[in-house]
């Protein structure tokens, strides 16, 4: 499937080349076989597209390029996205392990956001600002120059475009540090920019595309004088490490980080719905999603009812690799982060938790080599537990029952995290109420897991500062300049002849 793919070689400078750095091996979670080794960038590489970058930037011919031409730029990629939408779902299938309708959504996700960006493009405006004095005052937006993007292994391509569309939208160069797990999508979709940009003759070293390690490459990218703005999707405390560097530079930062997301069963929630919404919510992706509603809270008087229908659900869940069209629960991203994801169900058992299903690599042939987990429903655990607080980020959900809407609500912000929330109910107004007193950047209402670009998303706490998407979405890239243009033909007073 692979074979005639250009795996190995990076992004350096507007050039397509092996990587100085060490070599890394790209897994498929599914088998357990190497799919590509790749030539990681080296700290050479890094300053040679930071550099590269900077004079990008720089050029008259881009930097003083219209915004509807830029916008025309962002349209161009995204033909070629969508042109290529079937080998870039089978690359990042290979690479990350999950099903083949997943994979191609992101990609599609991929293409819908450098359309909606090249739309919020056009159409932005700058103001002119109410004057308080014989001037004309102006408020205009320009390029920051050159950005550091570290994008995370869970939806690559998606994840991608949501920091490359707006930042070139903006004006800026792009230094794009894929996760080290899953640099093959984020390389391909590199070589579709990459082509945009030379058919449109403008400057190729605008984007570098550099895999590596994170403490190496990511670090080299953040921490070098040219960037100007970090933009980082991952964990917590890498998120943390990111913004000190940031504050020591004082530059922006834009951090996308983890969650620990309650679910809400209210008592009068259609069961249907609410269960099926509750498993796509924990177990599409493998649960390894940053909104994963991981913490399931069920009223009292439903609790047994629900969680006993939930563990019956869950177990007929049909695991296997992302190629086979019938798999709900795909295989996880890595042996290791598999291993991760048994020792918080090994904690759980510790702590006094009872697994209700699953908690154990499943037996068979077929997932002998792969990086498999079943589906896990925990509950007997206080909201205080180690594995009711800490992301676990796999196909694992902790049941927790509820006894009013105080004691939910103290329950679900009882976190260090605000990403999301999911509420299950027939009563609209309650729902809004509740809506309005979860700490969380998203709620969802009788829905999990939906999406739009034209939606802003964020977190609170520690789940991260800044939001992504939205009509607002190429600001985040700016800086704003305010501009005063005289209208008095009287000198000012401390004129002098």
């Amino acid at each position: 499937m692979l074979a005639d793919e250009v795996l190995d070689e990076a992004l350096v400078a507007g050039q397509w080349r092996q990587g100085r750095g060490a070599l890394i091996e790209t897994v498929d979670p599914a088998t357990g076989q190497v799919i590509a080794t790749v030539h990681a960038a080296s700290l050479a590489d890094v300053e040679e597209a930071a550099t590269a970058a900077a004079h990008a930037a720089q050029d008259p011919a881009w930097r003083e390029l219209p915004a509807h031409l830029r916008a025309g730029l962002l349209h161009r990629i995204a033909d070629l996205v969508e042109q290529d939408a079937d080998r870039l779902c089978a690359l990042q299938t290979a690479d990350t392990g999950k099903c083949r309708t997943e994979t191609r959504a992101l990609v599609l996700s991929a293409a819908g956001t450098f359309r909606y960006t090249a739309a919020a493009l056009e159409t932005a405006e700058d103001a002119i600002t109410p004057s308080r004095g014989p001037y004309v005052t102006m408020s205009v937006h320009e390029p920051i120059g050159v950005v550091g993007a570290i994008t995370p292994w869970n939806s690559p391509i998606a994840s991608d475009a949501q920091k490359l569309a707006p930042a070139l939208a903006a004006g800026n160069a792009v230094l794009l540090k894929p996760a080290e797990w899953t640099p093959l999508v984020a390389l391909a979709l590199g070589r579709l920019v990459h082509r945009a940009l030379t058919e449109a003759g403008l400057p190729a070293a605008l984007l570098s595309v550099l895999p590596g390690r994170g403490s190496v490459i990511g670090d080299a990218i953040v921490r070098h004088p040219a960037v100007g703005k970090i933009t980082f999707t991952g964990g917590t405390n890498t998120g943390r490490t990111l913004a000190h560097v940031a504050a020591d530079k004082l530059i922006p930062v834009s951090l996308e980080l983890g969650g620990k997301s309650p679910t809400i069963v209210l008592e009068d929630a259609d069961l249907e719905q609410a269960l099926a919404g509750v498993m796509y919510g924990v177990f599409s992706s493998s649960g390894q999603s940053c909104i994963a509603g991981s913490r399931l809270f069920v009223a009292r008087a439903r609790y047994e009812e629900f969680v006993g229908e939930l563990v019956a659900r869950t177990q007929k869940l049909r695991i296997g690799p992302g190629t086979d069209p019938d798999t709900q629960v795909a295989p996880l991203v890595h042996h290791k982060h598999r291993d991760s994801v048994a020792a918080y169900v090994d904690l759980a058992r510790e702590e006094g938790g009872t697994v209700r299903c699953g908690g154990a690599v499943p037996d068979g042939d077929l997932y002998r080599d792969g990086a498999y987990y079943l589906p896990t429903v925990l509950d007997g655990l206080p909201n205080t537990a180690r594995v009711c607080q800490e992301e676990i980020f796999g196909p694992v959900v902790v049941a927790l029952p509820f006894d009013d809407e105080d004691d939910l609500v103290a329950q679900a912000n009882d976190s260090v995290y605000g990403l999301a929330c999911g509420i299950w109910t027939r009563d609209h107004a309650r729902a809004w109420r509740l809506a309005r007193r979860i700490d969380a950047g998203t709620v969802w209402i009788n829905t999990y897991k939906q999406f739009s670009i034209s939606t802003p998303f964020g977190g609170l706490k520690d789940s991260g500062i800044g939001t992504e998407k939205g009509r607002d979405l190429i600001r985040g890239y700016q800086r704003q300049k305010s501009l005063y243009w005289g209208t008095d033909t009287t000198p000012l007073p401390w004129a002098f002849n």
